[in-house]
């Protein structure tokens, strides 16, 4: 049995002690780099603090509960001692070279124990279950607390959850397997090379760790993801909009509108062609226009919610009115991007103008923040209040801080399996399109994200009937009669559907939704050629999320075509009138440039000192 810890059998020469020494004292120079770098960007962040109050006030909440539940405690540290006991008298049979079941095994999603190692050698095999076997016995702690309100335990949890994650014997040298034979084998040069990448990635971040997910260079917009052919064909200070290319022999009379969220970019929906929903929405025979946001700079610091509404989809309309000659768009919109649409139809309404939009689909859509899930931990007043003054003070929240945020709420596959693989494997990290577009974020301007967050997040004013006011017009989700496609994913953990659900029943007129299967990406851009996750349907809206799924039905593959279906049997396509297909710069719009175009390519670094 080969432990992690193994040498060579026949010991180390001069030479080999001599090359271990000089590795070591790079690494040792290497960290003390580190440090330094670290020291140096230790500036007070109101944000930041308030988080590290709001974690500690959690645990003060957490301690006084147990205070007043002492036998909880009692059971909680009996329990463990019982499991110690055991697990020391496995690991006695298992030196001895008896074979033992172990007395706890990781979730089939935990990857962090999937070498020989944790399983085979009972040195390992006892560390893992230790850790497990703690880890079960603060998530039940945590749980079984009386005496918090939900919002206080939800944070517990989640907080108790990230300190758990980070004491995993997977984070450390000298308890990983897999990062032991490395350093053997490379002779510590993986620990050089990931204190270097280390501190190039530290140099790339905000606030905290923003650790590389891809290959840096592995991916070009324009070359080879974000290649759908197509040109901008409108622009503005905050948007440029995309017009692709026909590639059907007619299309739809009425084009197509995408509006996708603009804290992460566009091409989300445009990677590879075998991925990319634009290409086959462009398919299917739809004129697809796109809204390709601005990255704003500390210029776009008085921005407003309202601006985004009318410099984004308003006047996208205005422009593909321009461009096909056509009064109304079916809205297909996504994340933030459909709040946003789900304000303007609204707005729309309310100035008697909703016959601009034939149809608007959601896609992993909040309109109801009732339970904005773990996200909501950052997202009380204390800590809006700290990322508000922030922002005031760059003028726009970088979007390499709010990535950092959204790979907390999975820190163990989008931060601590990079961690490992980086600094202590010493490994480059593969190409992969979706992570490199999960690295490449956008800024967010002040005077909207504090608005967001405040009136959704925080108040949840949106399904208040005039709970919301634009440009002087209170808008009114309830006296929207657009048909509306909703779609969630069942996996979502930052639109949660038990959320999203209660959206689809804000609209009086037509409803449909449906649930995806998988996450908050996979779920949504899901080809049909792949056949993966399914999704269920349920022509009924019954007041409960759990009722509708009870009586759901489940189908294969992907939804993209039953929305296809709904989107032109219900004629919102026009769809018995089919008209000869537009070019780009066909209409009364002159192309600017070819798709990508220019916004979709300002990088954090490029806008953070600009005031265009």
């Amino acid at each position: 049995m080969q432990s992690g810890w193994e040498v060579p059998p026949n010991g180390m020469s001069y030479e080999d002690l001599q090359a271990w020494g000089t590795q070591f004292k790079e690494v040792s120079d290497q960290y003390q780099g580190l440090m330094q770098d670290m020291l140096a960007r230790l500036a007070p962040s109101e944000a930041a603090d308030s988080v590290y109050a709001d974690m500690r006030k959690s645990f003060e909440a957490g301690a006084n509960a147990l205070v007043n539940n002492p036998q909880l405690l009692w059971q909680t540290q009996t329990r463990l001692l019982q499991d110690q006991w055991l697990l020391w008298q496995q690991s006695v049979r298992a030196l001895a070279g008896e074979q033992v079941t172990p007395l706890i095994t990781p979730a089939k999603s935990d990857r962090r124990f999937k070498d020989e190692a944790w399983t085979q050698d009972p040195y390992y095999m006892a560390i893992m279950q230790q850790y497990l076997l703690f880890s079960q016995a603060v998530e039940e702690l945590v749980e079984s607390l009386d005496g918090m309100d939900s919002i206080q335990q939800r944070n517990l949890a989640f907080y108790a959850r990230q300190l758990v994650s980070a004491m995993a014997p997977t984070n450390f040298v000298s308890t990983n397997p897999e990062v032991i034979r490395r350093t053997l084998q490379t002779r510590g040069q993986n620990l050089v090379d990931g204190l270097a990448r280390l501190r190039e990635d530290l140099e790339n971040s905000a606030e905290g760790i923003n650790v590389c997910m891809t290959e840096r260079n592995a991916f070009g917009i324009g070359d080879n993801i974000a290649v759908t052919p197509g040109a901008v064909a409108y622009e503005n200070e905050l948007i440029q909009l995309i017009q692709y290319a026909p590639s059907t022999q007619q299309t739809f009379k009425t084009p197509l509108l995408i509006v996708p969220p603009w804290i992460n970019k566009y091409y989300i929906l445009d990677l590879r062609q075998d991925n990319s929903m634009v290409k086959w929405l462009v398919d299917q025979g739809h004129t697809v226009f796109l809204i390709s946001w601005r990255n704003p700079g500390s210029g776009q610091h008085d921005i407003t919610w309202a601006d985004y509404m009318q410099m984004g989809p308003i006047s996208a309309m205005d422009a593909v009115e321009r461009a096909c000659g056509e009064t109304s768009v079916n809205l297909l919109s996504y994340c933030v991007g459909g709040t946003l649409a789900a304000s303007t139809v609204a707005y729309l309404a309310a100035t008697r103008r909703a016959d601009r939009v034939k149809s608007v689909t959601y896609m992993a859509t909040l309109q109801d923040f009732r339970d904005p899930g773990d996200i909501g931990v950052f997202l009380n007043e204390a800590v809006v209040q700290g990322i508000e003054h922030s922002m005031q003070l760059k003028g726009y929240l970088d979007g390499r801080s709010m990535a950092y945020t959204f790979n907390l709420l999975r820190e163990n596959d989008l931060f601590w399996s990079f961690y490992i693989n980086n600094y202590l494997k010493g490994d480059m990290p593969a190409a992969f399109d979706l992570l490199h577009w999960n690295t490449d974020g956008t800024n967010l301007p002040a005077s909207t994200h504090a608005w967001y967050l405040r009136h959704m997040y925080l108040e949840n004013r949106l399904v208040e009937p005039g709970g919301i006011e634009l440009d002087g017009v209170s808008i009114d989700l309830r006296k929207v009669s657009t048909p509306s496609y909703f779609v969630s994913t069942r996996e979502d953990h930052i639109a949660k559907w038990n959320s999203t659900y209660y959206g689809a029943l804000l609209p009086k007129g037509p409803v449909t939704f449906v649930l995806g299967g998988s996450g908050h990406i996979a779920g949504i851009v899901n080809p049909p050629q792949k056949n993966k996750y399914g999704y269920w349907r349920n022509d009924a809206l019954p007041e409960s999320h759990e009722t509708w799924l009870e009586q759901a039905t489940y189908n294969e593959g992907s939804w993209w075509p039953h929305w296809q279906t709904w989107m032109t049997q219900n004629g919102y396509a026009d769809s018995q009138k089919m008209v000869p297909v537009r070019q780009p710069g066909q209409g009364k719009l002159d192309v600017i440039e070819s798709a990508p175009g220019r916004y979709v390519k300002m990088t954090i670094p490029d806008v953070s000192s600009e005031n265009a």
